[in-house]
């Protein structure tokens, strides 16, 4: 509205203005849109989203955070949630989906709460013990402290990632693969790392009021250097996805200390294959420069009497560029791989020389290459003095370098990097979009192993976690008696849809379902007499029953629930602190 205010006062907005009850409906109908948009994309029998852009690009997934990256959200409020599924991908790798359904639950029942009577500010209070005491009750008693993990729980965590994705029928296959990969590129942390560790602990448990009993007892959520003891990073970034068309799905490989580069040799002369041996291994020059005929710079003017003098100037220009060349051959490089282009020239003299070229080769595989191998990435060959010069330092070294014939072109492969940790896993698949798939299931299984090794911890998956934190918050809301009360067991409430959604997605009766799951967990925190094994107790979606979902081997890092919990309860306390909401219109130009 623009015209003056009622009152008198001669204010007016450039704009409209939204406030009260109204505002908050129409931001909680914009969340629970887009959850529901992911809401069926849940579990291991979550179904697929086709998504096509306005050029009619195809993206087939079910990850959460990419439908959300791929929706245009105009409403501030949705975008709050759209963030959110980004944030989580980037700090856990997943859980994405049921961040934002959770999300989504907790602002419709603080909306009804508004309804019928309780301010904001209380539920908004409520909402936050009640995320302290279940963070505080995983640490407590839902987190397993696993001091040396072995393959197998690392498997059954890739496992439980995969099972929803396509890749989620050779799972064990895919698993098995992931884990190795990761374990791959194991280096000592930095300082640094282990203070940045032992911050990120310090902030979450004092963020969530966790003793110092609850801190020895549960998780130091990401790793922090404690007694000495040496800490390990797995840096993801060393892991090298290389997609190639062709065969399935199961025939895809993994490379260990080993690089598979996306290029091919630059001329039909050159060698296909390079071998080093034990005492002289094969060199690589990896450069970010044009290897092409020396040219005057542009604005360059020369003034030449004698015709003759031009051919001299041609000639002196190709003797700059095989002077370059020859810089490269003599510190020792076997193969050269360059970002930028070389022309027939320069390749007359690798040919002449036996050496394997590549052109046009990603930066990013070059500069993962130089870690690899050892080596640095070229800018320039000029000195501190002004001359050029190539320093021997610069080149990695490798056992052998081979051009093998992949899908339906060749490529370079690296083997025996002598360098850090790297390594290259090649996905083989019948199309591009099954392959983005695979690369999209394979990324979230990295990064929960990847948590898994850094923090040593794991909670049981399933809906087990909401199904126990449910049931004790519930307990935990009566102990108080303050008007926090109603909002804990809404919060607790809220949980459950985890577990709903699984159940619905599955085809099975979810209220049936529900109620065994909770009737076993309260049974098992009621009586200290009872079998242990009912805080495990979760669904089992293929058979439609509960179960013991530790000795199944559903598992999941305990940093990516209790992250996704604290994600998704400041999102809805963000929406629903809004109470006034003024979209101001465009100047008139």
């Amino acid at each position: 509205m623009s015209a003056p205010a009622a009152d008198g006062t001669g204010l007016f907005i450039g704009g409209t203005r939204e406030t009260g009850q109204d505002v908050r409906t129409a931001n909680v109908t914009a969340a629970l849109a887009i959850a529901n948009i992911v809401k069926t994309s849940l579990g291991p029998v979550g179904l697929d989203k086709m998504l096509v852009d306005d050029i009619g690009d195809v993206l087939i997934t079910n990850d959460g955070a990419t439908i959300l990256a791929q929706l245009e959200v105009d409403h501030p409020a949705a975008r709050v949630l759209v963030d959110l599924a980004q944030l989580q991908d980037s700090e856990v790798g997943d859980g994405t989906t049921s961040v934002v359904i959770i999300a989504s639950e907790l602002l419709r029942r603080g909306n009804e709460m508004v309804k019928s009577g309780i301010h904001p500010t209380t539920i908004i209070s409520g909402f936050r013990v009640a995320l302290k005491e279940a963070v505080s009750y995983i640490k407590k008693n839902m987190v397993m402290k696993v001091s040396e993990l072995g393959d197998e729980h690392l498997i059954n965590a890739a496992l439980t990632s995969m099972s929803s994705k396509i890749i989620g029928t050779e799972g064990e296959f895919f698993a098995r693969m992931a884990v190795d990969a990761v374990k791959s590129v194991k280096m000592k942390a930095t300082t640094a790392d282990t203070a940045g560790y032992g911050a990120i602990n310090d902030s979450s448990n004092d963020a969530n009021g966790v003793s110092g009993d609850a801190n020895q007892n549960g998780s130091t959520a990401n790793g922090a250097a404690s007694g000495g003891k040496t800490r390990y990073k797995y840096p993801l970034s060393a892991i090298h996805i290389l997609k190639a068309h062709g065969k399935s799905s199961t025939e895809s490989h993994f490379i260990e200390g080993g690089f598979a580069l996306n290029a091919m040799r630059a001329a039909q002369g050159m060698p296909t294959a390079v071998e080093g041996t034990t005492d002289e291994p094969v060199k690589i020059a990896m450069l970010d420069m044009n290897l092409q005929r020396h040219r005057m710079a542009m604005g360059v003017q020369v003034v030449v009497k004698d015709p003759a003098e031009i051919e001299n100037i041609k000639k002196r220009e190709m003797d700059i560029t095989k002077e370059r060349i020859r810089k490269i051959i003599d510190a020792g490089a076997r193969v050269v791989l360059t970002t930028k282009g070389v022309d027939d020239l320069c390749m007359k003299y690798f040919v002449e020389a036996g050496i394997i070229c590549a052109r046009r080769c990603s930066k990013d595989d070059l500069k993962r290459l130089a870690k690899a191998t050892g080596g640095k990435v070229v800018v320039t060959m000029a000195d501190m003095d002004g001359n050029e010069t190539f320093d021997p330092e610069c080149l990695g070294t490798c056992n052998a370098v081979r051009e093998e014939r992949i899908g339906d072109g060749e490529m370079l492969y690296v083997h025996g990097c002598q360098g850090g940790g790297a390594s290259t896993i090649v996905l083989r698949g019948a199309n591009e979009y099954m392959l983005d798939e695979m690369d999209r299931a394979l990324h979230d299984s990295l990064c929960v192993i990847k948590r898994m090794l850094e923090s040593s911890t794991l909670v049981c998956g399933g809906g087990a976690v909401e199904a126990a934190l449910s049931v004790h918050l519930e307990n935990f809301s009566t102990t108080l008696d303050t008007r926090e009360q109603i909002a804990i067991q809404e919060f607790a409430d809220a949980l459950l849809v985890i577990p709903k959604t699984l159940a619905v997605n599955a085809a099975k009766d979810s209220s049936e379902l529900i109620a065994k799951l909770r009737s076993a967990h309260a049974k098992g925190q009621k009586d200290p007499s009872a079998d242990k094994t009912l805080q495990h107790t979760g669904l089992d979606l293929v058979e439609g029953v509960i179960r013991d979902n530790l000795a199944a081997g559903v598992v999941e890092p305990a940093i990516s629930k209790i992250k996704s919990l604290r994600f998704a309860t400041e999102a809805a306390i963000t929406i629903l602190r809004i109470d006034d909401r003024i979209t101001l219109a465009k100047g008139q130009q």
